[in-house]
């Protein structure tokens, strides 16, 4: 079923933001020793967002990420000595880094990268929306504070920065029950215990990633930006054409990329194969058509692209989990109650 209801929450949440700013809220007594610098932060973008700082311990943050737009600009100084760890729970991130590669990740997965390979990027955010968490350390700080269970565990700050961000300078992980463990109790927790839990949480993860063997560990691909931005132009013609049907083969001779990257680099960047993703489009634009329009259900249908009506709506049943005759009531009902 389609998750309209995270895009609607966390545009609600976010709706008091002015268009185009992001809001930084620093929490605890000690927000002047926090990692992120952000008196020297800028961004830009196309919607709003939201990131609460929270001081943990000397040289680690945990930020609480709410964004709802298609994409942010970031400009801050390049520290090479941070890293920053970042996890996915609602939506889709696509991290367009400065040495030309993108990273694109889902719920549940997780990047670990330096605040110098982010100093001049660009977020993607395919499905318009995310929720996601971020982990700021600086090792030189860390170095000079030693968490006692880290030291225990024999945990080197300095040999995760090697591990993870020396060559490539991004890992991204995929989702895993280990890492869903992990991050799954940090959000939605009662204001009062934030901090606590995400001292408990930020040690269990720095131990886990100690021990995990990269070596036998997939990652998640990443892409040239020339490729990214192909996919893109693919996306915008066949979301703005919803009422025709496009083949892989035509997609393919036309913007001149093989169908096999096409199908992959489509699935990294929007979540699903192709005619997955337009299926699940379409519907959802149905359902915005039949909130908003009077038209028949058979005139809905064709409009985006269904040529018989009985399989457009077993299909939005499919979806929705209900018939668009229902679907189109309850949102009127709904509607005539407010009034």
């Amino acid at each position: 079923m389609i998750k309209d209801n995270y895009y609607m929450k966390i545009e609600k949440q976010l709706k008091h933001i002015p268009k185009g700013n992001l809001l930084i809220k620093k929490h605890h007594l000690y927000q002047n020793e926090t990692v992120l610098k952000t008196e020297n932060f800028n961004s830009f973008s196309d919607g709003r967002g939201m990131t609460e700082i929270f001081y943990i311990f000397p040289g680690i943050d945990v930020s609480l990420n709410y964004f709802f737009a298609n994409h942010f600009e970031f400009h801050h100084h390049p520290f090479k000595k941070v890293i920053q760890i970042n996890h996915c729970n609602y939506g889709r991130l696509g991290w367009k880094m400065k040495n030309g590669h993108s990273i694109y990740m889902g719920s549940g997965d997780l990047s670990v990268h330096t605040l110098d390979s982010c100093a001049e990027s660009e977020m993607l955010l395919p499905l318009g929306y995310y929720e996601g968490i971020a982990i700021s350390i600086d090792i030189k700080k860390m170095t000079e504070n030693p968490l006692e269970i880290l030291q225990e565990a024999k945990v080197d700050v300095e040999q995760l920065l090697k591990k993870f961000c020396k060559e490539k300078k991004i890992t991204a992980i995929p989702a895993s029950d280990k890492i869903n463990h992990i991050f799954s109790e940090m959000y939605n927790l009662p204001k009062e215990m934030y901090v606590p839990y995400f001292k408990l949480k930020v040690q269990e993860l720095l131990i886990f990633l100690n021990m995990l063997d990269m070596s036998e560990k997939k990652e998640l691909n990443q892409y040239f930006s020339q490729q990214v931005e192909i996919i893109k132009e693919i996306h915008k013609q066949i979301t703005q054409n919803i009422d025709k049907r496009f083949t892989i083969d035509e997609l393919s001779k036309q913007y001149l990329i093989n169908t096999s990257s096409l199908k992959t680099i489509f699935k990294a960047v929007y979540g699903l194969p192709l005619a997955s993703y337009m299926k699940e489009y379409r519907i959802k634009y149905a359902a915005e058509l039949l909130r908003n329009k009077d038209d028949t259900i058979a005139e809905i249908a064709a409009a985006v692209g269904y040529e018989s009506q009985s399989k457009f709506t077993k299909t939005f049943k499919d979806i929705m989990d209900i018939l668009p005759t229902e679907y189109r009531k309850q949102y009127k009902k709904t509607i005539h109650t407010n009034k």
